[in-house]
Order: structure tokens, then C-alpha cells, then sequence
């Protein structure tokens, strides 16, 4: 299935920027991994309303990109397996 067909051009920049965001959280000594996906959710949440305005669609764009980046995550950890 390809996820990135119902995101908007506008938001595919939250991509990287959550799956970066995600890897220098993971580095981190004061988060556990359990709560990485929660924060990069509430933060591609904020930056698509940020990009798109405050409207339902903006929501949704900001769960789809957040969801696009923890499983990229995942492909690339179970890859290398």
C-alpha cells in the first residue's frame, strides 16, 4: 500500500522532518522509546496545521505523516535484520 498517496504535496516536507526528529529523540537518554511515536505525533499534528491552517484535514495530514515516518522507520529497522 502506498501511504504517501493520501498525503498532501504540502506535507511531505514532515516527513523527513519527523523521521529525523524521531532519530535524535531516539538518542536521547531522557525519552523512552515507547513515547517517540506520541511526540511525533502531537509535533507532525502541529506542523501540519501549521502548513495547512487550523481544519480537520490538517489533522488527519498531520497523523498520515507521522504515520509514514514511524513505519519507514520500522522498514528500515527490520530490513537491516
Amino acid at each position: 500500500m502506498d501511504f504517501v498517496e493520501y498525503v498532501i504535496e504540502q506535507a511531505l516536507v514532515l516527513i523527513p522532518a519527523l523521521y529525523v526528529l524521531g532519530m535524535i529523540i531516539k538518542h536521547t537518554q531522557f525519552v523512552k522509546d515507547k513515547y517517540i511515536p506520541v511526540i511525533l505525533l502531537v509535533v507532525g499534528i502541529a506542523g501540519a496545521i501549521a502548513l495547512l491552517g487550523v481544519t480537520v484535514e490538517a489533522v488527519i495530514q498531520g497523523i498520515l505523516v507521522t504515520g509514514v515516518a514511524v513505519f519507514t522507520n520500522q522498514l528500515i529497522k527490520q530490513a537491516s535484520k
